[in-house]
């Protein structure tokens, strides 16, 4: 009776950075412009960056086709998509169901943070507090210092900034427009996303589908790489729980990655177009090991401390950072820093691309001032 020789699995297929970069541009919008409605693509891309006020609009900029800034600004003021802390413990501009879905899966960050303030919140009673600021920010919109002096009638010796914070890792809140609305200014208001939304925020869901979401915007990915993004923690068992539906590869680290079996993962050499991406962009954070969209020898060039710079992709990797200057009637000017020399093909793209960025992202070409696009060698902007 012959005996079955039992056969191993085929080792794992090898990805270098370059074709791990090449998949997450495609993903992302990044390897040629979207035809896809603002809202879709703050779905599919699970939010945008928000920590201030701009990027997201350069961002979807960035991706889609035909993009006009009072696209998202119309939205935000339809309450379609808000600004909201979520990923990373950072302000995130998502669509209104993300919200209310997100916000409960990410919790457990919120729970982490507020454990470092615990400190200054001996005495105090959280379920009273977050009681007590629903009702607050739920009788009108209020900024994070009107927060603060509220409960600091209730606990008076406690720590002001610890107060505030608990408000925010307790409940869902939101920043309410003219916040983040495009050509409009406000200050921080904020008040709970069901309120803002006129309905409840969902049970706290599995992570299973934000899994396949990530991978769908972000893969192939590593465990850590989503854990990252998330801010989460403990998702190694739930990949595992997914493996069935997923395919794996290897890094040139030997590390697991995780995708979808249908996902794109263009051939590495698949020509990528020059890209300007804001301070913080999905892309530049998407991932614990960033070296598909930034070189190694590039680590930290495009941020000095809590300082983050635009960047400039050229190639599909970090190249330059950049800056938008638009001051009083002067000509509205970007300016592009090299961190690695342009080929002169590289640098007609560039200034393309720019000048595309300047029509579109300001009034450059519509109230007679021109535009103006500069390249310098890399100095930080600051000094």
């Amino acid at each position: 009776m012959a005996v079955k020789k039992k056969t191993s699995a085929a080792p794992a297929a090898v990805l270098s950075p370059r074709a791990l970069g090449r998949a997450t541009l495609e993903r992302q919008l990044l390897l040629r412009r979207a035809a896809m409605s603002v809202e879709d693509a703050v779905r599919h891309l699970v939010g945008l960056q928000a920590q201030n006020t701009r990027p997201p609009y350069f961002q979807l900029f960035a991706r889609l086709e035909g993009f006009e800034p009072a696209r998202l600004a119309a939205l935000m003021e339809a309450r379609e998509v808000v600004r909201i802390v979520t990923l990373r413990s950072t302000i995130h501009t998502h669509t209104a169901d993300d919200a209310l879905t997100l916000r409960p899966l990410v919790q457990e960050a919120r729970d982490r943070e507020l454990r470092i303030f615990r400190k200054g919140l001996v005495g105090v009673d959280l379920d009273r507090l977050r009681d007590l600021s629903r009702a607050y920010v739920e009788e009108a919109p209020r900024t994070p210092k009107e927060i603060r002096e509220k409960l600091l009638t209730e606990w008076p010796d406690a720590d002001p900034q610890a107060l505030s914070t608990a408000a925010r890792c307790l409940l869902p809140l939101v920043q309410v427009t003219p916040r983040g609305v495009w050509g409009e200014s406000g200050q921080v208001a904020l008040t709970t996303a069901e309120h803002w939304l006129g309905r409840p925020s969902a049970p706290v869901p599995a992570p299973d589908g934000t899994v396949l979401r990530y991978l769908a915007a972000f893969g192939p990915a590593s465990v850590k790489d989503m854990q990252s993004w998330a801010g989460l923690t403990r998702l190694r068992e739930v990949f595992d729980r997914l493996r069935p539906q997923l395919v794996t590869f290897r890094d040139e680290n030997g590390v697991e990655l995780f995708d979808l079996p249908d996902a794109p993962r263009p051939d590495e050499d698949t020509p990528a177009p020059p890209r300007f991406l804001p301070e913080f962009d999905n892309v530049l954070l998407g991932h614990a090991d960033r070296t598909r969209v930034i070189p190694p020898s590039l680590k930290g060039r495009n941020g000095v401390g809590n300082q983050a710079y635009g960047s400039v992709l050229a190639d599909g990797f970090l190249a330059a950072i950049w800056r938008l200057d638009t001051v009083g009637g002067a000509p509205a000017t970007v300016t592009v820093q090299e961190l690695r020399p342009f080929t002169a093909a590289e640098r007609d793209a560039v200034t393309n691309e720019a000048l595309g960025l300047l029509t579109v992202m300001t009034k450059a070409t519509t109230d007679g001032n021109g535009h103006d696009v500069r390249f310098a060698p890399f100095v930080d902007f600051d000094r």
